[in-house]
């Protein structure tokens, strides 16, 4: 019993020493006039360690914020899971925020709209110092960006509109195009409001049909992986989009798996995309 025991003991703590860990931070932007949290991942060994690591963002959904793929999809130990098996190379995952759940009354979304210029700040802001504090090596070859509906569609677009900053974009479920914004109680543009028309504004489906020769070519400088439930309701324009991508010759694949646009999906999904972007990195 005793030497039971003590094998448990040894076993618990190879996992531990395995196991990398989560630290919030926050930044102070000068863009938004607002402080903007995020969560970091931190492979194990981190902090004995002077290496530079490919980054990866990974980013949210409406209504959910920086927290939301540690506390409900499992990131940490999946990552941790993936390292440790050698499917995914060693990496800082940065999860910034960019919203919450009162969508009419806290901004949500990835892209510039009226008081509110987010991917200026994302570039500009977040990326750059998130980078240096954390070792990240900071060049398209080892950056990668990932998220879910309104991340998979920011992630998306961030590689449309930067095809200079990224090696792969992996998009899960994602909310790519948007008709007009709705207003609210007697005409009022509340936040959701702009979000909508931001998503109309930075429509992926219109960026590809719009894009000449030069863009296509940078495009084609990247990988890419949209993932989708063929229960979700947004698979309509993610096969519209993944066929814009063949069309124009893009190095694309296209996944539909049995789900719904939820967090199991989104968690299996994981799995999926963090070996996906270690395959690009470098390349």
């Amino acid at each position: 019993m005793k030497k039971t025991i003590a094998l448990m003991a040894l076993v618990l703590c190879a996992i531990a020493a395995q196991a990398g860990r989560i630290v919030t931070d926050s930044i102070r932007s000068k863009v938004l006039g607002a402080t903007v949290k995020y969560n970091v991942y931190l492979p194990s060994g981190f902090e004995r360690s002077q290496d530079k690591l490919p980054v990866v963002y990974l980013l949210h959904g409406l209504t959910d914020t920086y927290t939301a793929w540690d506390q409900k999809g499992g990131m940490r130990e999946i990552t941790d899971e993936l390292i440790g098996s050698g499917e995914a190379v060693p990496m800082v995952i940065i999860m910034p925020n960019a919203g919450g759940p009162d969508v009419n009354n806290t901004w949500n979304g990835y892209f510039n709209m009226p008081g509110w210029a987010y991917e200026d700040f994302f570039f500009t802001e977040l990326m750059p110092t998130v980078e240096a504090k954390y070792r990240g090596i900071g060049d398209k070859a080892h950056r990668a960006v990932m998220g879910l509906s309104m991340g998979g569609g920011g992630s998306v677009v961030y590689c449309q509109r930067h095809p200079d900053k990224f090696s792969s974009c992996y998009a899960m479920s994602p909310w790519l195009n948007s008709g007009s914004g709705r207003p609210g109680v007697n005409g009022e543009k509340t936040k959701m409001y702009y979000t909508t028309e931001a998503v109309k504004d930075h429509s992926a489906l219109a960026f590809m049909d719009q894009a000449d020769d030069a863009t296509k070519a940078q495009l084609q400088t990247l990988k890419w992986f949209l993932d989708c439930g063929d229960d979700d309701m947004l698979i309509g324009d993610t096969f519209e989009l993944y066929k814009k991508m063949r069309l124009s010759r893009l190095n694309a694949e296209f996944r539909v798996r049995n789900g719904a646009h939820n967090w199991e999906y989104w968690r299996a999904a994981l799995r999926l995309s963090l070996p996906f972007a270690s395959r690009n990195f470098g390349k």
